[in-house]
């Protein structure tokens, strides 16, 4: 088990994957309980669910690296990577509960792929930007 324990710490990428895993999973339970036995709305909740917690995880990142290099490029992808995060968490909250958002004659995924453009654009600048 101690051997176990070492080689996982040495391997970086098996213990964030293990990690991101066990949140998902742990703050998933609540909230796609009650979709069990709904078929494939379950797994869109998780997808949904562990797509929210990357973005997090990788916005986190990028603001520490914004604030330690102060790169136009680092903030642009920052920015992008909270977009995202805003578009999982309303994209969420649509798969859960889809009456509670209303925004009036715009669809909700409408809304969703619109950000996601909107992300893929920031991304794409903080790419090409010369600095």
């Amino acid at each position: 088990m101690v051997a176990y324990v070492q080689s996982l710490r040495s391997n970086l990428t098996s213990l964030f994957l293990i990690a991101v895993l066990g949140i998902a999973l742990t703050l998933s339970i609540p909230v796609a309980f009650p979709h069990l036995m709904h078929g494939f709305h379950a797994a869109h909740i998780l997808l949904h669910t562990g797509g929210m917690i990357l973005a997090l995880f990788i916005t986190t990142l990028a603001v520490v690296s914004y604030r330690a290099l102060r790169s136009r490029r680092l903030l642009l992808t920052t920015i992008a990577f909270a977009n995202f995060v805003l578009t999982e968490a309303l994209m969420l909250a649509y798969a859960l509960e889809p009456s509670i958002i209303n925004l009036g004659d715009a669809h909700i995924s409408e809304v969703g792929h619109l950000l996601t453009f909107v992300t893929l654009g920031l991304l794409a600048l903080g790419v090409l930007r010369n600095d």
